[in-house]
């Protein structure tokens, strides 16, 4: 028998102009392109292509994107930006 707790896929819920709402456990984030610009303009299929290999962690391989959960949570707490995308 595994130990540990499982960890739940994370979703998505919602794509709009402004960003999408993931599904992550009990919560409902809004992940803002202006924030997290690297994800403007992919596809549904490439921004539902998460993997979670950590309960802190967020993994989108095909977008070679990697993501503390507390990033999304708190992007204020994060002020480093990329421009140009």
């Amino acid at each position: 028998m595994p130990r540990g707790n499982r960890i739940a896929a994370p979703t998505i819920a919602e794509l709009t102009e402004a960003g999408f709402w993931l599904v992550l456990d009990a919560r409902r984030i809004f992940v803002e392109f202006r924030e997290f610009p690297w994800f403007r303009g992919r596809s549904r299929e490439e921004l539902e292509s998460i993997e979670r290999p950590f309960p802190d962690e967020l993994r989108w391989p095909e977008l070679d994107v990697d993501l503390a959960v507390d990033s999304l949570l708190h992007p204020e707490r994060y002020p480093l930006r990329f421009g140009g995308l």
